[in-house]
C-alpha cells in the first residue's frame, strides 16, 4: 500500500487498521522505495534492540534506499551507525545529558520559559509553537552547545526544511543543508581559536587531542545531530502534550491542582503523541523473522513508534489521554542501544514548559479545532498552535 495522507492527519486510524490485519506490513516508504512497516508493541520493542537490524545504509539492499543525502561531514552520525563507532560516539557526548547534568540546566530553562511567558503579556492570542515550544529548545540546546544568539532564527528554518521538506521547492532541504554545513564549520573553527564552557569546545578538545576517538566528520556530524535532535524532539513534544491537555481539559484541571504529577504526565503525552511516527530506517544484515513475516537482508524496516504506543495488549484504551496511568517503558524516545540521548533533557523541557504554561494562564483555548500537523511520514508535530490566554499570573 501506498502511505497517504491519512497517516500526516489521522495516523492512529490507519496504524489500528494495520496492526489489526497486517502487522508487519510491506508498503512504499517514505522515500518512495519498498519497506516493511511494523506495528505491534512487542514486535516494534524487540526490533529496536535487534543486532541484526543495522542502522548503518551500507546494509541496505541496491537501490532499496533513497533519502535526502547528506554529505559525509553530516552524515557520520549515531543515527547511521552500529558498534563500535555507536558506542564510542555515545559515550563521548553522554556526559552531556547525564541526569546531574540536566538538574543543573533546570533552573535556566525555567528562567528562558518564564521570559518567553512575560513577552506573551495578560491576555491575547498566539501560536504556541513560533512563540514558545519551538525558541525554548532552540534557547537551551544552542547554549548548551555554545551557539551564539544571533544564528538561531537562521538554524530554525534549516531544520524545519529538513524534518518536512516542500514538494514545491525541492531545493530547500539541499540549501538547508548547505548553509548548515557553512555554518558548522565556521562555529568549530571558531571554537577551536576561543574555546569556552561548552559541549562542542570539549568535543574539539577530544578530537585534536585523540584523533584516533573522533574523527573531523564525527565530530561535525555529532553537533548537526545534537542541535537538529535537540530540536526538533522536543519543540514536537512540548506542543503535542499542550494539544492533548487543550483537547482533554479534565486532565489539565488535574494537573493544575496537583503539578506534582508533571513529571509522570509527561511520559503519557510521550506515548499519546509522541514526537516520531516512525523509527530511524533499519536494514536486516541477514534474513530475519518478525511476527510471522520474513524479511530479506537489505529491504528496509519501518518501526512505527506511534502504533506500538497505541498498541492495546501493552496499554489499554490507548487513544484516551489518561496522566495517571502507568505510561513506563512507552517507545516514543527509543529502546536499546540507540535510545533517544537527550530523553533527559526533553523530558525536563516539557516538564517545566507545562508547568510554566499552566502555572502563568488561567485559561488556554484553542482557536482552531484542527490545527495543522507538520507534512511528514517520521516526524509528528505542529506547524502551529493558535491559542488565547487570559488571567496571566506574573513570576513570583
Amino acid at each position: 500500500m501506498d502511505l497517504a495522507d491519512d497517516l500526516i492527519t489521522h495516523p492512529y486510524d490507519v496504524y489500528e487498521r494495520l496492526r489489526t490485519t497486517s502487522p508487519v506490513h510491506r508498503i512504499k516508504g517514505t522515500d518512495g522505495q519498498p519497506a516493511w512497516l511494523v506495528t505491534r508493541f512487542d514486535d516494534v520493542r524487540a526490533a529496536l534492540a535487534d543486532p541484526r537490524l543495522s542502522l548503518d545504509k551500507t546494509h541496505a539492499r541496491e537501490g532499496g534506499y533513497r533519502g535526502l543525502s547528506l554529505p559525509p561531514a553530516l552524515d557520520a552520525n549515531l543515527l547511521n551507525m552500529d558498534p563500535p563507532d555507536h558506542t564510542r560516539l555515545r559515550r563521548l557526548v553522554g556526559r552531556a545529558f547525564t541526569a546531574r547534568r540536566v538538574e543543573q540546566l533546570r533552573a535556566p530553562i525555567r528562567a528562558t520559559a518564564d521570559g518567553l511567558l512575560d513577552a506573551l503579556g495578560a491576555d491575547g492570542s498566539t501560536d504556541l509553537i513560533s512563540a514558545y515550544a519551538a525558541p525554548l529548545p532552540i534557547t537551551v540546546i544552542c547554549e548548551l552547545l555554545g551557539i551564539p544568539e544571533s544564528h538561531r532564527r537562521d538554524f530554525r528554518s534549516w531544520t524545519d526544511a529538513l524534518i518536512a521538506p516542500d514538494p514545491s521547492r525541492p531545493q530547500a532541504a539541499k540549501g538547508a543543508i548547505v548553509a548548515m554545513l557553512g555554518f558548522l564549520g565556521e562555529l568549530l573553527a571558531h571554537k577551536r581559536r576561543e574555546p569556552a564552557d561548552d559541549l562542542l569546545s570539549d568535543l574539539i578538545a577530544v578530537r585534536d587531542a585523540e584523533d584516533d576517538r573522533l574523527t573531523e566528520d564525527e565530530l561535525m556530524s555529532l553537533a548537526f545531530l545534537i542541535l537538529f535532535a535537540g530540536y526538533e524532539n522536543t519543540v514536537q513534544l512540548i506542543g503535542n502534550a499542550v494539544l492533548a491537555l487543550l483537547h482533554n481539559p479534565d486532565q489539565m484541571d488535574a494537573l493544575r491542582k496537583d503539578p506534582s504529577r508533571i513529571p509522570a504526565a509527561v511520559e503519557e503525552f510521550a506515548r499519546f503523541e509522541g514526537p516520531a511516527l516512525l523509527a530511524i530506517r533499519r536494514f536486516p544484515t541477514q534474513d530475519v523473522t518478525i511476527g510471522d513475516v520474513r524479511i530479506p537482508a537489505g529491504d528496509t524496516v519501518l518501526l512505527s513508534l506511534s502504533a506500538a504506543n497505541r498498541d492495546p495488549d501493552r496499554f489499554p484504551d490507548p487513544d484516551r489521554l489518561d496522566i495517571g496511568r502507568d505510561a513506563a517503558g512507552h517507545l516514543a524516545l527509543g529502546h536499546g542501544i540507540h535510545y533517544c540521548l537527550g530523553a533527559p533533557l526533553a523530558r525536563a523541557e516539557t516538564e517545566i514548559a507545562v508547568a510554566a504554561l499552566l502555572e502563568r494562564f488561567e485559561e488556554i483555548e484553542l482557536l482552531e479545532a484542527e490545527p495543522r500537523w507538520r507534512p511528514s511520514l517520521r516526524a509528528r508535530g505542529l506547524i502551529e498552535l493558535p491559542v488565547s490566554y487570559r488571567g496571566a499570573r506574573p513570576t513570583s
